[in-house]
């Protein structure tokens, strides 16, 4: 244990972008591999709870954590091989993913443009499948390795073995503990497939007087909505999306929709339709609602902040408030985004 550094008492507030003081009793980051397996099988930290933490973007502490958080730092962004239409990029689980995003762009590899701006690092990605704008992580994802954490064994994940769906994948379910993710890889377009049809790309890059497509423009787009749109967490602490968009039978949509005929939609399959999340909590009240330290950002319905000393309890009883509200007004349960520790 010589080479890993174990703090203790550590505050988590930078650690994660709701800004929640809460503490951990021992924390410390890790970059190699070897550092990880000796830390997860080190017999003097065998009966500790430990925590795999990663950009911090989609967990809300509810509590201090009574164990070993690690942060994983894993860095590197390698190009593995390429054939005329693709190119297979490595990159480590600690890379922001946002940086991963940009540095795609100046090398001209298409596929995550839409993506741009989204909070974290590149191995919480394929856990929550993020998405945005149309695309979903799945579109462009290769595999991953990830290590068994009891085993001390590397596994690679094919996309398949991922299980992906909307936000979710096989490391939220049954695998959910087992692994940490240690680097993804991602296969990108040469060649780009621009996807602007979804929310108000169009309409921006029409106000930003962009005549020609590329992916560099299409990233601008989406970098100036969601900024106009979400709050920045380095100013005010918040995970982005807290719930998900529900999807519900045709049957059920149709009943809301005669009292409420002009509510947006997007039909998933034949039998079902999504309803955007925000837009139901907006409905109930919510939107702009302070609650003390806590409240719903007065933009976006679908994202609650921290005002600066708000606990993670508190924020809890929140989302727990606007769930039931929608619930008894729609009869629609909202299932959270965000991970309770």
């Amino acid at each position: 244990m010589e080479d890993i550094h174990l703090q203790k008492n550590v505050s988590l507030k930078p650690y994660n972008t709701f800004g929640i003081g809460a503490q951990a009793k021992l924390f410390t980051e890790v970059d190699t591999l070897t550092r990880l397996k000796s830390l997860l099988t080190d017999k003097g930290l065998a009966q500790e709870r430990k925590l795999i933490l990663g950009g911090g973007s989609n967990v809300l502490f509810t509590q201090d954590f009574d164990g070993l958080v690690i942060k994983i730092s894993f860095k590197g962004i390698e190009k593995i091989r390429e054939d005329d239409q693709y190119v297979w990029v490595r990159v480590g689980a600690g890379e922001v993913w946002h940086d991963f995003v940009q540095y795609c762009i100046e090398k001209d590899w298409a596929g995550v443009e839409n993506l741009s701006l989204i909070p974290g690092t590149v191995g919480a990605a394929p856990m929550q499948n993020i998405g945005a704008y149309g695309v979903e992580i799945k579109e462009v994802f290769a595999s991953l390795e990830a290590l068994h954490n009891t085993l001390q064994e590397v596994h690679t994940f094919t996309k398949a073995q991922c299980a992906f769906g909307y936000r979710e994948s096989i490391f939220k379910h049954e695998v959910k503990g087992q692994y940490t993710i240690l680097n993804v890889t991602f296969r990108l377009n040469k060649q780009p497939q621009y996807n602007i049809a979804y929310g108000a790309i169009q309409q921006t890059l029409d106000a930003m007087k962009i005549t020609e497509l590329s992916i560099k423009a299409i990233s601008d787009a989406v970098i100036r909505i969601r900024s106009s749109k979400l709050p920045d967490p380095k100013k005010i602490g918040n995970a982005g999306s807290f719930f998900k968009n529900p999807t519900v039978p045709n049957t059920h949509f149709e009943k809301i929709k005669v009292d409420y005929p002009h509510m947006p939609a997007y039909p998933m399959t034949e039998e079902t339709t999504k309803i955007p999340a925000g837009w139901l909590i907006e409905q109930c009240g919510w939107k702009g609602k302070r609650q003390g330290e806590v409240g719903v950002h007065e933009k976006q319905a679908l994202v609650l902040v921290n005002y600066g000393a708000g606990k993670g309890a508190e924020i809890k009883q929140l989302a727990h408030e606007i769930q039931d509200s929608v619930k008894a007004r729609f009869d629609i349960m909202l299932t959270p985004e965000v991970n309770f520790i």
